[in-house]
């Protein structure tokens, strides 16, 4: 399974060992209609975890979702105008109605996106903005913030729809404005079959918001060609190894019918709920269990109550499993686990591991961002059979199928193997590019110098080893922070911050901290006057102004001076060093 190196014409370009065919079809024929998802008609294909009785089957699930895009095209003019124009964006907390409605927007030839239920009401109505979105979805938790964000950008009341699920299970749709129930019609608006190659990769029918280095957050336009080859060169190999098993308990997991069974935990405004709930668990024929909200003890309960078997997860995840004494035999029917989000060390990918099916279960790591549809790395379960279960932690693993990777120095020049440089890659499941944004396009992406396929220049710093063939991600070149998974554009905070009276000037930098297992933003601010404002009074300021995973949980530190280039840009390799010499929690320097 290691990258071969391709050492022609002077370049040094991985690629993965092997490539793969994955079919030339639309998202919803995959899922629906082609026979390589092996979901049944009657299999369950997502429910609620409080209450499993509230589920949809596949064949239930078709008829939704042509019902409801007949609604969205004849209602509300959603594709109208032509496909991959119109967009639909949805804030909700977990409900297992929310695929419906992501496959009814593509039905109705729409682009579904997604926002963090967390966000305010300022922060939803710029994403609202950027991709003049046409429809707003909530849940009953998030549709004050809905309302109110289309009330600064003048969208109409009615263009907000609360869903919810009856009591036969059926999507319900209900007036923001007025509370009244919007019936589903009778008619039915099938989706449009695609097999053209260049339609398949190039019509949006998904934006995920990427917080970027500098403004706000960008739209990354998915693909027909995106979601499937994602799905299909990920899940394909491991069907497989499930299925040629010898032991008869992993040939039963996949079936027919298949037993895989996850719980939805992580917001699926992200591409780990949009490809991993939506798609992945859909095609590997099991079950999604729905998570309102995540919360530890009962993530644990609904993990033994309903037996999972697998599930992508985050480190601080992890690191909760690895040291909380609650955790017992909770995951002892847990068969693998993928963690990613963030890189995560090799003594907490140890102990966590114990925790999971006995001790006996695969964790590994996968690397990708939301430009490459999640994964463009992911450990292959016959290597780990293999290899007795070692997956040599603290690697990101292998290239997945057809990709391709190259390691460059700051002058875009291929560094040997083993040497650590900006990692830049390409493949089907990489986006052509950003919503309507040209120039982030220019400043994301880079021409081949031979005419072949263009580069998208992740920012991560990453290293490969010959001795094992995998990748290991090391630092980031992007100055991006991760919270628990949750993106923070240091940008974003400084902006906010330079706006307080109280402060003349700030950068914001990620700093770790271990006892969550995760990044934390810090503010390194320049007070007008240190006597008039305390460090504390900043934090409590901004944790009124934002979502609460961009707080400033890593405190404030006064300077005289943010450090600079000549050409003023902030020096925030300089802050880092600064932030290992310092104390933990909120520290003054003046």
């Amino acid at each position: 399974m290691a990258s071969t190196v391709d050492r022609s014409n002077g370049r040094i370009i991985y690629k993965a060992a092997k490539s793969q065919p994955f079919p030339q079809v639309d998202v919803l024929t995959l899922l629906f209609d082609h026979p390589a998802c092996s979901a049944l008609d009657n299999t369950i294909v997502h429910a609620s975890a409080a209450d499993p009785s509230q589920g949809v089957t596949k064949s239930q699930l078709r008829t939704l979702v042509t019902s409801t895009a007949h609604l969205l095209r004849h209602r509300y003019g959603i594709g109208s105008s032509g496909p991959g124009k119109d967009v639909c964006l949805c804030i909700a907390t977990g409900h297992f109605q929310m695929p419906t409605l992501f496959y009814a927007t593509i039905a109705a030839d729409g682009v579904f996106s997604a926002s963090n239920p967390g966000s305010t009401a300022k922060e939803l109505a710029v994403q609202l903005s950027q991709v003049k979105a046409k429809l707003v979805f909530c849940t009953e938790e998030t549709k004050p913030t809905a309302l109110a964000a289309a009330k600064l950008i003048n969208l109409s009341p009615d263009r907000v729809l609360l869903f919810s699920s009856d009591t036969s299970n059926n999507l319900s749709l209900y007036s923001g404005s007025t509370n009244q129930p919007i019936p589903l019609p009778g008619s039915h608006h099938p989706w449009t079959r695609i097999t053209s190659p260049k339609i398949l990769s190039t019509l949006p029918i998904c934006i995920l918001f990427s917080s970027g280095t500098t403004g706000p957050p960008k739209g990354c336009k998915l693909s027909h060609t995106n979601i499937v080859s994602e799905a299909t060169l990920v899940l394909d190999p491991l069907l497989q190894f499930y299925r040629s098993h010898p032991s008869p308990e992993k040939r039963a997991l996949a079936g027919p019918p298949t037993k895989f069974r996850t719980i939805a935990h992580l917001p699926a405004a992200h591409i780990a709920g949009i490809q991993g709930y939506f798609i992945n668990q859909f095609y590997l024929g099991g079950t999604t269990y729905w998570m309102t909200r995540f919360d530890f003890p009962q993530f644990l309960e609904y993990s033994k109550k309903y037996q999972m078997t697998q599930f992508f997860s985050v480190p601080p995840i992890f690191l909760a499993i690895a040291k909380s004494p609650m955790v017992t035999d909770h995951f002892d029917s847990v068969d693998f686990a993928i963690s990613g989000a963030a890189p995560m060390g090799k003594d907490l990918q140890t102990a966590a591991r114990q925790k999971l099916g006995r001790g006996k279960a695969s964790l590994s790591q996968t690397w990708g961002l939301s430009e490459t549809t999640g994964s463009i790395t992911a450990m292959s379960r016959e290597w780990v059979d293999k290899n007795g279960g070692d997956d040599l932690t603290g690697s990101v693993s292998f290239l997945i199928a057809n990709a391709e990777a190259r390691i460059v120095d700051e002058a875009g020049k291929d560094v040997q193997p083993g040497e650590r440089g900006e990692i830049w890659v390409r493949g089907f499941n990489v986006v052509t590019g950003y919503w309507e944004n040209d120039e982030v396009d220019r400043a994301s992406f880079c021409e081949d110098e031979l005419g072949g396929e263009k580069w998208f220049m992740t920012g991560d710093v990453a290293l490969w080893r010959k001795d094992t063939g995998m990748f290991y991600i090391v630092d980031r070149k992007k100055e991006l922070i991760k919270y628990k998974g949750n993106q923070v554009a240091p940008a974003e905070l400084e902006a906010l911050l330079v706006t307080d009276e109280r402060i003349l000037d700030a950068a914001v930098i990620g700093v770790d901290d271990l006892g969550e297992g995760t990044e934390v933003p810090r503010a390194y601010v320049v007070p007008v006057d240190p006597k008039a404002v305390t460090p504390a009074e900043i934090v409590e300021w901004v944790a009124g102004q934002v979502s609460n995973h961009k707080r400033l949980r890593g405190g404030v530190v006064f300077m005289e001076a943010i450090p600079k280039s000549p050409s003023g840009k902030i020096l925030r390799k300089d802050l880092r060093e600064l932030a290992k010499k310092e104390t933990a929690g909120v520290v003054s320097k003046l």
